[in-house]
């Protein structure tokens, strides 16, 4: 998925320790020109201190022990910021996660949670009942940022996962897929680039190409029961895009800020803005949708304030029992 979808990584100021790979676009503006992902890049979605965290998808008991451990165990740096200076909070806790939302994971399997759950305990005691995928960067070239193509390559993507054999990882693998992904954002569209197969480098593309035939039938037997032939389209594009990544968002985007805004980010990124806005104020808004919408908000905030008014546990009370340890090993 770095490859079909994703901003360039972009960074104003300089990184010393990358300053041999870097090139300039203006004289504020720095960027990897094989890059592919800001979000999944080191300056993106990621946390050196999380880096400890062996999160496993073997099964959930596994993944929930992981985080438990993360969110019992005290971290020195988060214990020396402290909890509160001043009286005003610094943090909820000095965990090295404060609670589960906070685990920075490419894919995370969610459960929608009652009041006052913890969403740990709603996976242990009801399952998974939908999985988020977070890896990916915002489409500059679509209103919404992301197109029906790649929501559709990305079902069937996910489908082959479910389907394709795959054996229980371990501590070796969970490491090599840090690198890949890092690998992927940092130099994705990079001739001859590899990642790590099972202890061996490997092409990203022969790798890529493995995947996406084996996606084939997927994308077959989806066509088949929607009908017409969308998902086997939005398959083929992501091949072409694997064939040329100069095809790619990532390369899109470097390629329109130099024909179009001088090599300035800014100017790009505000064209794209007010471009976005025009085209969704521009749609239709029926009034049955407003009223609709009205309505919603005005219930939700009636609700919130029904919740105010019952609310008698101080806040501290409530942050300190919500956090305790013992309610993680209910």
């Amino acid at each position: 998925m770095y490859l079909f979808g994703a901003s360039p990584v972009l960074a104003k100021g300089f990184l010393r320790d990358r300053a041999h790979q870097l090139e300039t676009l203006s004289d504020d503006t720095l960027y990897l020109p094989y890059a592919t992902s800001l979000r999944m890049g080191r300056l993106g979605y990621q946390s050196d201190a999380q880096s400890a965290i062996q999160a496993s998808f073997n099964d959930l008991r596994s993944y929930g022990a992981s985080l438990e451990e993360a969110m019992t165990h005290p971290y020195p740096p988060y214990e020396a910021i402290g909890i509160r200076s001043g009286g005003e909070y610094r943090q909820l806790a000095t965990t090295l996660l404060q609670m589960e939302n906070e685990f920075y994971s490419a894919i995370r399997p969610k459960r929608v949670i009652r009041p006052g759950e913890r969403p740990l305990h709603a996976l242990r005691d009801r399952g998974v009942e939908y999985v988020e995928v977070r890896l990916m960067d915002l489409d500059p070239f679509t209103p919404v940022g992301i197109t029906t193509a790649t929501m559709r390559f990305l079902d069937v993507f996910l489908l082959h996962c479910v389907l394709c054999d795959s054996p229980p990882d371990d501590a070796a693998e969970l490491g090599a897929v840090i690198e890949n992904k890092l690998r992927a954002a940092s130099r994705g569209r990079e001739p001859g680039l590899t990642l790590v197969r099972e202890g061996e480098e490997v092409p990203l593309q022969e790798w890529a190409d493995d995947i996406l035939r084996d996606c084939v039938p997927i994308a077959a037997a989806l066509d088949r029961a929607n009908g017409g032939r969308a998902y086997r389209d939005a398959l083929a594009s992501a091949s072409a895009a694997l064939a040329d990544p100069d095809a790619t968002p990532s390369a899109q985007v470097l390629e329109t800020m130099k024909r179009d805004y001088g090599n300035s980010f800014v100017r790009f990124g505000l064209a794209r803005s007010r471009a976005h806005r025009d085209a969704i104020m521009a749609l239709p808004f029926p009034e049955d949708v407003a009223e609709r919408f009205a309505r919603l908000a005005h219930e939700s905030l009636e609700e919130q304030k029904r919740t105010e008014a019952a609310d008698t546990l101080p806040f501290e009370a409530f942050r300190q029992i919500y956090l305790a340890p013992v309610r993680l090993s209910e």
